[in-house]
């Protein structure tokens, strides 16, 4: 079964992994559409690239490079649980789930630039949990505010990552003053160079629009049909069961596991908070939420002990994504 397989952490799963993505996204493969132009930054970088910003792949390269760089994201972020010890064990089965999250919509299907965000997001995941057990974290906090910058030029809303540098300094720093600043400077440094950058290219006035999701209203235009939000029940539900398997098992944890999940938990706050910045907004920000969301499930399938419950439970989210590709 998938789930006893990815419970263990061998090698061979990576193959079982490239398996599983291309099932899940054969719904696509099968019915591409004609014409599949992605634009994968916006909207800081995209107004100096102009046409050069559109990328002009066939439909199916398009979706076949989405699945490689997923697979590729869902590996990293794998072997970062691995490394803190997220779940007590090791296992493929954060991969597995991450794989399984970025197949719900077809917009997590192409190349998007929150597909690109992801890999910052895992990065920045990476640099937040070493935060724990260092005397000195000013230069760290630094770099992270410049890779908040750089995430920010792809993609406008992932600049709401910001606040979880701060959100973490809480969570597991006592409370130094420099620490808080050196974030700012590291974000401002790559405003600085863009600026820079806008003005030598003669492009200045351009450089005050990228500001402009600043002054959307609430709500945005939302293009997300109802039918939809279907397909993310049996995740929803999944989400309940990993609920009730960390309500025994938090305080058994020790305390940097703890303060983990809680930080994953704000990730995940800001990630779907951020959409207010989105003017026009789609499924594909919401593949922002799936790194965080990964670690739940991943975390409640470790745990599970009704192998036949827990094995039906992942057919059910597999089974509900395939109707919906097809449907």
């Amino acid at each position: 079964m998938i789930i006893s397989q990815f419970r263990n952490y061998t090698p061979v799963n990576i193959l079982f992994l490239s398996f599983v993505g291309f099932v899940l996204c054969l719904g696509i493969f099968l019915h591409l559409p004609d014409k599949l132009d992605s634009v994968i930054f916006e909207p800081a970088l995209g107004n100096l690239l102009g046409e050069n910003n559109l990328i002009n792949l066939s439909p199916a390269t398009n979706v076949f490079i989405t699945l490689i760089l997923t697979i590729f994201q869902a590996t990293i972020l794998n072997r970062i649980t691995s490394h803190f010890n997220l779940l007590g064990k090791p296992s493929f089965l954060v991969a597995l789930m991450y794989m399984t999250l970025a197949s719900l919509f077809l917009p997590f299907l192409v190349l998007s630039p929150t597909l690109i965000c992801n890999f910052i997001s895992i990065w920045m995941l990476s640099k937040l949990l070493s935060l724990y057990r260092q005397t000195d974290v000013k230069a760290e906090m630094f770099d992270l505010g410049m890779i908040v910058g750089i995430g920010s030029l792809i993609y406008f809303p992932f600049l709401s990552m910001f606040f979880l540098l701060w959100i973490s300094l809480l969570i597991f720093r006592p409370f130094n003053w420099r620490e808080w600043i050196t974030p700012l400077l590291g974000l401002a440094t790559i405003y600085f160079i863009l600026a820079v950058i806008y003005l030598w290219a003669g492009k200045m006035e351009l450089f005050y629009t990228i500001w402009l999701p600043f002054t959307y209203k609430f709500p945005t235009a939302i293009r997300i049909q109802l039918v939809d939000y279907l397909v993310l029940v049996p995740v929803l539900f999944t989400l309940i069961l990993f609920l009730l398997i960390l309500k025994d098992n938090f305080f058994k944890s020790i305390v940097h596991i703890r303060k983990s999940f809680q930080l994953l938990f704000f990730m995940l706050c800001l990630a779907v908070a951020s959409f207010y910045w989105n003017k026009k907004l789609t499924e594909a920000h919401f593949l922002l939420c799936a790194p965080p969301i990964a670690i739940y499930m991943a975390y409640y399938f470790t745990y599970a002990k009704k192998k036949w419950f827990f094995e039906v439970v992942y057919a059910i989210i597999v089974l509900t994504i395939i109707y919906f590709q097809f449907f």
